[in-house]
């Protein structure tokens, strides 16, 4: 899928939640064609590499704020990364500098509108998707028009706070919402691209963030030696008298291949991927025309690529130089032309919460609640019960995190 990305770059046709539901405006189920390039280049634009290095002081302060937040409500830590990740991902799309809580009425709008979106991606879901014109008809589906009214009018208000910043001339804060109204036209973008563009960058990026930190949180706890393992490596570099940083990344090999290994275990809430479209003949005998989905629940587990595929072992990731491998490539954020957009931001956002939260606690599970270890994947709010033992002197760790 990465090698023939060209020929499966598109969808197949979506209707009730493609074109029904997001209007044909969501970039991930737009299928290709001239919309798909002038959104994706003004997208990748924006959140390269490069560009994705400015927003890490603003991801140190968050990952800080949520081992505070941790200290205060231990039982709340999924809570916490939410916020943790909607701030930071707020902070993306539209430059918003106060923090953006799980209760927020926008994160409460996205997570209803991304709920309904797993449900109407369902094959089958819709009549309309087998007889595509019944979508013609004024009677059908209208709770499908009806939400993608209330989709469209929460993504063009959000956008709108910023142009009436730019419109006063005030001093507005970096985010890609400025950078679309200031560019928009050069890349042929529209407003209402742009507000889609800007809603599914929010929209996609704290579910799936805040989804992979907890992830990383909780493999923790279900596996103390491979936890202690890490730890043993965070004391030898970093040491227990100063909070690490992004400078650290390098050095940590241990840490980062746990991460991969915690969401090669569980891989996201999309874990069978989203669908393909292929526009030519393949050499393995798939025509043009067919459905393809990059399973990633089943390439986790292929077993000549991930030995004992079943087992949790970070190991796998190191070569014999303990240096983290160039290979196998990662897989979670999608393929080819279709790859997230965003997974430089958020590779960095998963780092440093995840580091700062396992050099401060020792995370174990509590053997009295009960544990779903598959809960991140399926969405469910509060799948497990961790408890967070300091390991540093709790003055001297909130010193820390509030420098």
């Amino acid at each position: 899928m990465e090698k023939e990305g060209e020929a499966l770059a598109d969808r197949p046709r979506m209707i009730a939640a493609g074109e029904m539901l997001s209007g044909g405006l969501l970039l991930g189920l737009i299928p290709v064609g001239d919309r798909f390039r002038r959104m994706r280049r003004v997208l990748h634009t924006h959140l390269q590499p490069k560009a994705a290095e400015t927003y890490q002081p603003m991801q140190m302060s968050q990952a800080k704020k949520t081992v505070l937040d941790i200290l205060d409500d231990p039982y709340d830590f999924h809570n916490h990364v939410i916020t943790c990740a909607a701030t930071t991902v707020m902070k993306v799309a539209y430059g918003k500098d106060t923090p953006t809580t799980a209760t927020d009425s926008a994160v409460k709008t996205v997570r209803r509108s991304l709920d309904r979106f797993h449900i109407d991606l369902r094959p089958g879901g819709y009549l309309v998707d087998t007889i595509p014109w019944l979508k013609y008809l004024p009677f059908y589906g209208l709770e499908l028009k009806l939400a993608f009214m209330g989709i469209r009018r929460h993504y063009t208000s959000q956008l709108n706070i910023v142009k009436q910043q730019l419109q006063s001339n005030t001093d507005v804060v970096p985010s890609f919402a400025k950078f679309a109204l200031e560019n928009g036209p050069s890349y042929g973008i529209t407003e209402l691209e742009a507000a889609f563009l800007a809603g599914g960058i929010f929209g996609a990026g704290f579910t799936t963030t805040s989804s992979a930190i907890c992830t990383v949180l909780l493999a923790a706890a279900c596996f103390p030696e491979e936890q202690a393992k890490v730890q043993n490596e965070l004391d030898a570099v970093i040491g227990r008298h100063q909070a690490p940083t992004f400078a650290d990344h390098e050095s940590l090999p241990y840490l980062q291949a746990f991460i991969s290994e915690a969401l090669r275990w569980r891989p996201g809430p999309i874990a069978n991927g989203f669908a393909h479209r292929t526009t030519k003949d393949e050499n393995y005998c798939i025509p043009a025309g067919t459905t393809v989905f990059g399973n990633h629940w089943a390439i986790s587990r292929d077993p000549e690529v991930y030995p004992e595929p079943d087992a949790f072992k970070p190991r796998r990731w190191i070569n014999d130089e303990g240096r983290l491998r160039a290979d196998p490539q990662f897989f979670i954020y999608g393929f080819g032309r279709r790859v997230c957009p965003g997974q430089h931001i958020a590779n960095r956002s998963v780092f440093i919460t995840s580091l700062l939260t396992l050099w401060a606690f020792q995370l174990s599970l509590d053997p009295t609640a009960p544990l779903d270890d598959m809960g991140f994947m399926k969405g469910i709010h509060q799948p497990c019960t961790i408890d967070f033992k300091t390991r540093v002197p709790e003055t001297e760790l909130r010193n820390m995190m509030l420098s």
